[in-house]
């Protein structure tokens, strides 16, 4: 009895290699891992905003609508849960999005308006932030990309024979993915330039 289990077990699990269901597990994880990287970056980004609008409001406090629009729309990222079960969850991933699309076109106000104030432009402090302001958002671009592309990688294999089958019987499901409307301006790094000029940045490829 003990030897036909095995056989049995031996069996089911070449089955399930050959029909793509370890492939499916791995890029699966993959999505997850990508996504994480996301979310992290996403926060690192955040947690410069509160530092960033009190510099700012120190040499600019009449910029009221700029920094209270950074504001706001911090906190209304702050209210999604980008837990790795909202990339299974189209709407939810869109209004992740969208609210990520809001904070980035609000801080590239923020760094506009600065440049009407050259002694917050020499802040010591203003200069650090907005350097880690411009890391972060490279960062988040390189980790954009690898969550594309490992949602590409994803989908792919669910929908290619035979291993949709597999993707059918254990309900895998085609993952959202960042959409291109918006992507070049979306992911495009504020300019940092301490010249007194600013010159415009290069739309981020995806």
């Amino acid at each position: 009895m003990q030897a036909i289990r095995l056989v049995f077990c031996m069996a089911a699990a070449a089955l399930l290699s050959g029909c793509g269901y370890n492939r499916i597990q791995t890029q699966d994880e993959a999505v997850k891992a990508a996504w994480s990287e996301v979310v992290n970056q996403y926060q690192r980004r955040a947690d410069l905003v509160p530092n960033l609008v009190n510099t700012v409001k120190g040499y600019a406090q009449q910029e009221q609508t700029v920094l209270l629009g950074v504001t706001e729309a911090r906190a209304k990222v702050g209210t999604i849960q980008a837990t790795p079960e909202l990339v299974n969850d189209e709407a939810a991933f869109k209004k992740f999005q969208a609210a990520q699309g809001e904070l980035s076109q609000a801080l590239k106000s923020l760094i506009a308006v600065t440049e009407n104030y050259p002694q917050l432009k020499s802040d010591q402090n203003f200069r650090d932030l907005q350097a880690q302001l411009e890391g972060t958002e490279n960062r988040i671009t390189v980790a954009r990309n690898r969550y594309i592309q490992a949602v590409q990688d994803y989908n792919v294999t669910i929908r290619s024979f035979p291993s949709n089958l597999t993707a059918m019987i254990f309900k895998y499901q085609a993952k959202p993915n960042f959409t291109v409307e918006n992507e070049a301006a979306i992911a495009k790094p504020p300019t940092v330039d301490f010249s007194g000029t600013t010159a415009p940045a290069k739309p981020a490829g995806q």
